[in-house]
């Protein structure tokens, strides 16, 4: 629930020139539709390869990475934002 807000809360901002969520839960998609239909900023996926990708329907949006564990190992955020 946190990133959804964030997500949607840092596009009316301006707080992103683009946005990747790294995810493949649908319970995402509201937020991402959100960002997408007012404008908000520029958003894009990615997830696990073979994961399914969030797609609006009849589109080809928003573009999706998928990411094999290779590619997270070089990308890994390793922060502890608890500590922040």
């Amino acid at each position: 629930m946190a990133l959804a807000i964030d997500l949607v809360a840092m596009g009316m901002s301006n707080g992103y020139d683009a946005a990747i969520l790294f995810s493949s839960d649908t319970d995402l998609l509201p937020a991402v539709e959100t960002v997408v239909d007012r404008k908000l900023g520029h958003i894009e996926l990615a997830t696990w390869s073979g994961a399914r990708r969030l797609r609006f329907p009849n589109s080809q949006l928003p573009w999706c990475h998928f990411v094999g564990e290779a590619e997270y190992r070089t990308i890994q955020d390793h922060t502890d934002y608890t500590q922040v």
